[in-house]
């Protein structure tokens, strides 16, 4: 019954082919998937910074992004972005002018977004499917630098507050660049969800907020020396 209504909204049509189109989809799911484990498997520990496509170089938060991405590429880690303009730009630059590592997991969408000419060659990966691409941003991240930006930022924000939460990934640093911006967003969490019992006091304990480049860095570095972690897989 229920599939028979569904085909009413498909007249002109042919409700095989659209079934066959959406179980071969899911070849194109596993293709991604596999380009992305291959790769990133073999960059070693890395860092994930998000933030808004649409900022620009001569915006603090561009600045501190490239500085936080430049200290943690001496440290060893190598940075991973979601391969556009703006904060991932940043991001990418910092890593690249460190010598570091500079990943680039970039998405198809109508509108934007080109990659940076920061990432190396050999890893920019380009997604078609959100999902997937959420998947290598968690996976092979030893922690997420979020820097001010849009729905996107708070989109793979909350779903990795979610992982750690529910201990479906192993907990890693999330830190929050910016109180200015992010400071309203804690007091709602704090009036709100914590006061109507949605989340625990603890939740609140899964992320920091910071202001500085250094004080970024110095939350990755202060809790993998109290830490001994599993892979987040």
């Amino acid at each position: 019954m229920e599939d028979e209504k569904i085909k009413d909204r498909f007249r002109d049509k042919d409700w095989n082919e659209i079934k066959s189109n959406d179980s071969w989809a899911i070849f194109k799911m596993m293709a991604e998937l596999v380009e992305g484990f291959e790769k990133l498997a073999k960059i070693g520990p890395c860092v994930s910074i998000f933030g808004s496509a649409r900022t620009q170089p001569d915006n603090k938060y561009y600045q501190i992004g490239q500085e936080i991405a430049y200290k943690l590429a001496q440290k060893g880690y190598g940075i991973i972005t979601g391969g556009g303009p703006g904060i991932m730009e940043a991001a990418n630059k910092g890593a690249f002018d460190a010598n570091g590592k500079s990943v680039g997991l970039n998405i198809d969408l109508p509108f934007e977004q080109q990659s940076n000419p920061y990432i190396d060659p050999d890893k920019l990966i380009n997604f078609d499917y959100f999902f997937v691409r959420k998947v290598m941003f968690v996976k092979y991240a030893q922690g997420f630098i979020v820097l001010p930006g849009g729905f996107g930022t708070l989109d793979e924000l909350f779903e990795a507050i979610t992982l750690v939460q529910t201990h479906k990934v192993g907990r890693f640093p999330i830190v929050l660049v910016g109180k200015s911006f992010w400071g309203g967003l804690l007091e709602w969490i704090k009036s709100t969800l914590l006061e109507e019992k949605n989340i625990s006091p603890k939740d609140i304990e899964l992320f920091a907020i910071v202001d500085t480049a250094e004080e970024a860095v110095k939350v990755i570095d202060d809790f993998y020396g109290q830490f001994l972690l599993k892979p987040n897989f």
